[in-house]
Order: structure tokens, then C-alpha cells, then sequence
């Protein structure tokens, strides 16, 4: 796919990944529809970047059609929004459940559904949805949020296959913990000694490499960080008690309290 003169629209572009993966798709010479709950900081970003604003809360069931019809036809569609999930699923009333699942895993199936109907029928188009580590490796303390992004990844490998005859690629990229920007940033947790990050630009430099090359999934994350999530996959009982060893659980014990103060 060349991003030169593509029509990118992108979800969550009011969060801090969300940001860069703006800029970065526009850097590519993309035409960016920016989505966002937050209209005070989406049309600034917009106008700087010579892209349109389309303010929306995917939580609504029917602004997604809605944004979709505004937008028109794209050529691409970055899912990167998500709502924080972190935490026992004791602590989540059920509304907090369902607007989780609604955001973080509903809107971007339905949201793949529109848009992919048309690139079908056009037979071009992107779809990519940011996911994250979490989506393969469970941690203790994030069944929620292991949920939503563990189904997008079995949702987006199997859609890939789908829109494979019809020349639509299907990619996701899985960030590990990311500095300076994002959910674990914004939450305040600190690492166990030696766990790597990568920056939010890696992100986007990620997501643009997924389209243009049509990678099913790219990981975001320093090699010891992808190792483990790699024997989390066929080792999940062993990943558990890797994680509780090195203070893991003490780590997403904190994010889920900073996240707890934002939901």
C-alpha cells in the first residue's frame, strides 16, 4: 500500500500514540481523518496537519456509522483507540465492562466491517489495528483488557484471510510498554529492573512499515520483552510465574491504580 496521497483515518488521534501515528502518517504524504473524543485538541492537530477533524465516542453505538459516512471513502483505517482496562475485574461495574469492550474491541470489528466492504469493493485498502503485548501474554490483574486485545488479534489474523482475494491487507501491531506516551505512561507505574521500552514514534514507524510492506503483525518492543511474550504463548503457567518473580505483579498492580483514576 502507498501511503502517498491515501486517505488514513485514525482513531483515539487525541490520545499520545494516537498523536504520532497522525503526524507520522501525514510525514508519509497521507491525507489523515482524525477521530477523537476530545474536539479542543483533534481540530488543532487536524488543521497543523492539513487533515480533517471528526470528533466521536466509538463508546456510541451509533456514532461509529456515523463517522464512517463523514469520513468517506478511506483508504485506510488505523483502529488505535482504546480505553485503559487494567486491573480485577472485581474493581469494573458492568457499564465500565461493556464500554471496554464496546471501545477496545466492538468498535474496531464494526468499524473494519464498513470500511472493508468498500475497500473490497474497490479492491484497495489497509485495515490496521494498534493492539498490544497484552494481546499476547496475560498478566495477572488484566483480564479485561487481555480480552479485548486478544481478541482483536484472533479477529484481525482471521480477517486478513478474509480480505486476502479481495486485495485489502490486514495488519496488527503489538507495542510493549511504551515511554513518554500512552497508557502506562500516563498511569505512573514503574518497570522491574531491565524491562525495555520503546517510544511512541517507534510506534508509528511500526504501523507505517505494517501497511506499506502488508505485515500481518509487527511487535514494538526491545527483544527480551518479545522473547517473553513468545514463551508466554506456548508457556502461559510459566510466563505467570516469570512475571511474579520479577515484580510484575507489583508493576500492573500500580498501572491498574493510575488507569483506576481515569476510567
Amino acid at each position: 500500500m502507498d501511503l502517498r496521497n491515501a486517505k488514513v483515518l485514525v482513531t483515539g488521534a487525541t490520545g499520545g500514540i494516537g498523536q504520532v501515528l497522525a503526524v507520522g502518517l501525514a510525514a508519509r504524504g497521507s491525507d489523515v481523518v482524525l477521530t477523537g473524543r476530545r474536539a479542543d485538541m483533534l481540530k488543532p492537530l487536524a488543521e497543523r496537519l492539513g487533515g480533517r477533524a471528526i470528533p466521536a465516542d466509538l463508546a456510541d453505538r451509533e456514532a461509529i456509522e456515523e463517522l464512517l459516512d463523514q469520513a468517506g471513502e478511506i483508504d485506510v483505517l488505523v483502529a488505535n483507540a482504546a480505553l485503559p482496562a487494567t486491573g480485577l475485574l472485581a474493581d469494573y461495574s458492568i457499564d465500565e465492562i461493556d464500554r471496554a469492550l464496546d471501545v477496545n474491541l466492538r468498535a474496531p470489528i464494526v468499524m473494519a466491517k464498513l470500511a472493508g466492504e468498500r475497500m473490497a469493493a474497490r479492491r484497495r485498502g489497509h485495515l490496521v489495528f494498534i493492539s498490544s503485548l497484552s494481546g499476547k501474554a496475560a498478566s495477572g490483574q488484566a483480564s479485561l483488557y487481555n480480552a479485548t486485545k486478544f481478541g482483536m488479534r484472533g479477529f484481525a489474523l482471521a480477517l486478513r484471510e478474509d480480505m486476502r482475494p479481495h486485495n485489502v491487507g490486514v495488519s496488527t501491531v503489538f507495542p510493549g510498554v511504551i515511554r513518554d506516551a500512552g497508557m502506562f505512561a500516563d498511569s505512573g507505574a514503574t518497570l522491574p529492573r531491565g524491562v525495555g521500552t520503546r517510544s511512541p514514534r517507534d510506534v508509528a514507524r511500526a504501523t507505517v512499515r505494517a501497511i506499506e510492506k502488508n505485515l500481518a503483525e509487527v511487535d514494538v518492543a526491545p527483544l527480551s520483552l518479545r522473547l517473553v511474550t513468545l514463551v508466554a504463548g506456548v508457556a502461559p503457567s510459566v510466563s505467570a510465574a516469570v512475571q511474579r518473580r520479577v515484580g510484575g505483579d507489583k508493576t500492573t498492580e500500580q498501572l491498574a491504580k493510575g488507569q483506576r483514576h481515569k476510567r
